[in-house]
């Protein structure tokens, strides 16, 4: 009461500005502001009090239905209650994420490869750790994400956010299993699927060709340049190829090299004839001919020309059909195999026909069908692009059904060294040219008239850098493996002189023994008569 009328003695003065509700109505509120200072601390200690004991209360509530539904309630049933919990009350996220994992089955996923270069030229400021790593022959540094890190793009009005996640086997020696996550909005999925990722395989394709190195790979590598070990999964390990050989380089007839280019090129670009016809996109050559005639130059040379890399297969280290299939497809497109020495690596199926022979099981696994199946069979069209060369010294000791076409489509002898494969190796190895030389008509003639490979030729023309002292001793070189051509063969016709005499005389023995024989026998005949 004593408050109200107080209240009522205020003078209540009316502003012209402000109606008479106003003022009253901000008495009552400074009432009101009294009146809520007038509560002790004791009360509102107790209301602090009577909520941590009721928040006490609830937790301890739960604890115990918890405990409950543990010792009654499966944990299987627990784990279906939880992920339905968690379905109906989980607001749904409006991003979709596509997981992107290293390989496809048995093959190179080639998403992940096209998103591993493509990153390497997104990296933003707020990155915190990456992979740093740069060859002798490499032009600029090449950077990688380590795992965990994140990389967000923008396509037009997209944004997109990279991911890049590693887990651990689940084997014991699975090693690491690698995958990019990439997020952006669901109402783009379109525009990802169909128009980004194309753009960023554009994008790679163009990053792989500025910077490319081209490497050689074998089963039989220790190790790997730039994790090339952890791309391939383990089966191969690779080295940069820095073989100088080109075609310009190379020590062949003109016509024969412009074939091979022509025969490269056409394959090259016939990539929807292949299609067309209902054949793999895939191209094989026979290299054939004597040791340093330049087979292994050759495919270093066509190496260089493609930009392909050089996958190097070795028959004798693989032991059994499914590891020549798992082999070769973990090699990628737009590369070379090369498996030297074919007539060699026969002693693989002769190990199978010798265990068939002896009626013993046969342990390699390895027979001519799976290779043949792996070139030109069915697990050929797992690849597009590729090269299979074979080299051989010795032609007539392959099996036929490797040589027809479709397994080795073109067979090129590389023969010995030429006039014209000589006149590339002199301005190559002293810079002089075939004018006003007067060596170069008789070393023509010998070459004409002796067998001497291009690596022999090559190998007298180093040994000085004085040309003409060169050019001299590639003379004298000539000359002595003439003479010794000449003397093989006059001792071949002497050889086979004197074996056709010794011929003659064991039959004019064999002949006399018989008239011997003749006689005696007569002999013995008149004297039993005369008996």
């Amino acid at each position: 009461m004593i408050l109200t009328r107080r209240v009522l003695r205020w003078p209540i003065k009316q502003s012209p500005s402000l109606p008479v509700n106003t003022c009253f109505s901000s008495g009552i509120a400074f009432d009101s502001i009294k009146m809520a200072a007038m509560f002790s601390s004791s009360e509102i200690s107790k209301t602090a009090s009577s909520l941590f004991s009721a928040y006490a209360s609830f937790a301890g509530s739960m604890m115990l239905v918890r405990s409950v539904a543990n010792e009654l309630i499966p944990h299987q049933l627990r784990s279906y209650l939880y992920s339905a919990f968690r379905y109906f009350f989980t607001p749904l996220s409006p991003d979709l994420t596509l997981a992107i994992d290293e390989r496809c089955g048995m093959s190179k996923n080639q998403v992940y490869e096209a998103a591993e270069v493509y990153l390497s030229t997104r990296i933003s400021p707020k990155t915190e750790r990456l992979k740093l790593s740069k060859t002798r022959k490499q032009k600029h540094f090449t950077i990688g994400l380590e795992k965990g890190e994140l990389v967000v793009d923008g396509f037009e009005d997209v944004r997109l956010t990279w991911r890049f996640v590693c887990t651990e086997g689940q084997k014991p020696h699975g090693g690491e299993k690698k995958h990019f996550e990439l997020s952006f909005n669901k109402k783009h999925k379109d525009k990802v699927l169909d128009f980004y990722l194309p753009y960023v395989f554009l994008k790679a394709e163009e990053i792989k060709k500025q910077d490319k190195m081209i490497k050689l790979y074998s089963r039989q590598c220790p190790f790997s340049c730039e994790d090339d070990n952890e791309r391939r999964g383990g089966s191969w390990g690779s080295i940069i190829l820095e073989h100088p050989a080109t075609f310009d380089t190379l020590a062949m007839d003109p016509a024969l090299k412009k074939m091979i280019i022509d025969d490269l090129e056409m394959f090259l670009r016939r990539k929807a004839y292949y299609k067309k016809v209902g054949k793999a996109w895939k191209r094989g050559y026979l290299l054939y001919g004597p040791p340093g005639t330049g087979k292994s130059s050759l495919v270093a040379a066509m190496a260089n020309y493609l930009k392909f890399d050089i996958y190097d297969l070795g028959l004798t280290s693989v032991r059994s059909d499914a590891e020549l299939r798992r082999t070769l497809l973990s090699t990628t497109n737009r590369s070379i195999l090369l498996i030297e020495d074919i007539d060699c690596s026969s002693e693989v199926l002769e190990r199978q026909m010798r265990n068939k022979n002896k009626k013993l099981p046969d342990k390699t696994g390895l027979t001519l069908s799976g290779i043949l199946n792996c070139i030109d069979g069915l697990w050929s069209s797992c690849g597009d692009e590729r090269i299979i060369v074979f080299t051989t010294n010795y032609k007539d000791r392959i099996d036929p059904a490797l040589l027809r076409p479709g397994r080795m489509d073109l067979h090129i002898n590389m023969s010995y060294c030429t006039t014209d494969g000589f006149r590339l190796l002199a301005p190559n190895y002293l810079g002089i040219s075939s004018k006003h030389n007067p060596f170069f008509a008789e070393i023509d003639s010998l070459l004409n008239s002796t067998e001497a490979t291009p690596a022999e030729a090559a190998e007298e023309l180093m040994k000085s850098d004085d040309p003409n002292i060169a050019l001299q001793g590639l003379v004298n070189f000539l000359k002595r493996k003439r003479d010794e051509a000449d003397d093989e063969t006059e001792n071949k016709a002497t050889g086979c002189g004197e074996v056709d005499s010794s011929v003659r005389r064991l039959n004019a023995i064999v002949s006399r023994v018989k008239r011997l024989k003749t006689n005696v026998d007569r002999r013995k005949i008149m004297m039993r008569k005369r008996k």
